[in-house]
């Protein structure tokens, strides 16, 4: 019985087997008989729509060393774009404009050098249905002879005077003024109106169109990353600060009566005796100065003027006390008390106004940079770059100077 076993269990296994077949082949042929065959479940296995939208890009995915003059473009057939959003360094969000069509889309904030940026956008057909896009690319690094560096004038934080200018020094000359200037702003709290006025291309001031009010804080915004400063220079990063206006002090001199009177917000303080420039040999310029920077000790040659120190009109003087410069060109307020026997009846000094080291130092503790000093009496003019000459032209000619105007 043990030799049959086998056999029989073959063939009971073989029967079964053959019956499921012709099981499965029944259930095939016949799929009316299935009580599935018509239920929802059945859709499932068909292919969902496909949108027919269908996004494209003029930088390709993953391109390396994009130039960061390039915009960006995209362009969708077969649809409209819905949403669109470039992000760079930092996650900045790049700028852009939509086609009344919706069809199109290009960039309007400039690139910034040596950054990776991501593209997303979605995208709808005329049935509604949605098509994404991504994509990635990374910007061209500069070198520093192709980007021009922003400095300012006041310092972040500084407290200045009423006649203090805002100006913008680039280390490399800017000749695409227009694009650059598009990109300064100056916000100030209370709002007053002012123009930009470019010095020299390396150069640009911003003033109100009268001296500011004091208590005035202002923002003083530089974003020029990637913006074309022309001659492919661009600007190397964005800048920013913020600065206060103090009390106003404006001093009034007169070479004819030999005195200054100090005005603190209006009121008269204090008039000192002064003594301007010897005429005509070194006349002192009339016009509207501005005090540029203070030096509690400062040594003064007359070399820095063009005047041989070993002559007879030469000078050298080691410490003079309490110098606040008002010129470029050399003119100084400061303690001389050398000259105190002439101070409020005749002029002897090289151009500098004197006084004595008592009043000089009352002076100079109060005043601050950006404060005014008004000079009248001469018929030598101050200069609108001698200095912070700023206020020596009308506010129509100033903004005559705007790269915008």
């Amino acid at each position: 019985m043990s030799t049959r076993t086998p056999s029989k269990r073959l063939s009971l296994l073989g029967g079964a087997l053959a019956l499921a077949l012709v099981s499965a082949c029944s259930g095939s042929v016949t799929g009316g008989d299935d009580p599935s065959a018509d239920s929802p479940q059945s859709d499932t296995s068909q292919p969902s729509q496909q949108s027919q939208a269908r996004v494209t890009s003029n930088v390709r995915t993953g391109a390396k060393g994009v130039d960061i003059s390039r915009k960006i473009r995209l362009r969708v057939a077969s649809g409209t774009l819905q949403e669109v959003q470039v992000t760079g360094p930092k996650g900045g969000i790049v700028q852009g404009r939509l086609s009344p069509d919706k069809t199109r889309w290009v960039s309007t904030t400039p690139l910034q050098a040596a950054s990776r940026y991501r593209v997303t956008s979605t995208a709808v057909d005329a049935d509604g249905l949605k098509q994404g896009y991504e994509s990635g690319f990374r910007t061209r690094a500069l070198t520093l002879d192709e980007q021009t560096y922003a400095s300012f004038v006041p310092v972040d934080g500084q407290t200045v005077g009423v006649g203090m200018p805002v100006i913008i020094r680039f280390d490399v000359p800017v000749t695409d003024k227009a694009s650059i200037e598009k990109h300064l702003k100056v916000v100030s709290q209370p709002a007053q109106v002012g123009s930009f006025y470019w010095v020299s291309s390396q150069e640009v001031h911003w003033r109100p169109k009268s001296y500011w009010r004091p208590g005035t804080n202002v923002t003083v915004n530089a974003d020029i990353a990637g913006v074309p400063a022309g001659n492919g220079i661009y600007g190397q990063s964005d800048r920013s600060i913020k600065f206060h206006v103090g009390d106003s002090l404006i001093s009034k001199v007169d070479t004819n009566t030999d005195d200054m009177r100090v005005f603190r917000n209006g009121k008269l303080i204090r008039t000192i005796p002064i003594t301007t420039g010897q005429q005509p040999k070194f006349t002192t310029r009339s016009g509207i100065k501005v005090i540029v920077e203070k030096f509690r000790h400062k040594r003064m040659n007359s070399e820095t003027i063009g005047i041989d120190p070993d002559s007879a009109d030469g000078y050298d003087l080691d410490d003079v006390e309490y110098a606040m410069r008002v010129t470029y060109s050399g003119e100084f307020v400061h303690a001389a008390p050398w000259s105190v026997g002439a101070q409020g009846s005749s002029n002897v000094s090289h151009g500098c106004t004197g006084m004595s080291t008592a009043n000089a130092a009352w002076f100079y503790n109060l005043s601050k940079v950006g404060d005014v000093v008004q000079y009248t009496g001469t018929n030598k003019g101050m200069t609108l770059t001698n200095g912070f000459g700023d206020w020596n032209t009308s506010f129509a000619q100033y903004k005559s100077g705007s790269a915008l105007s």
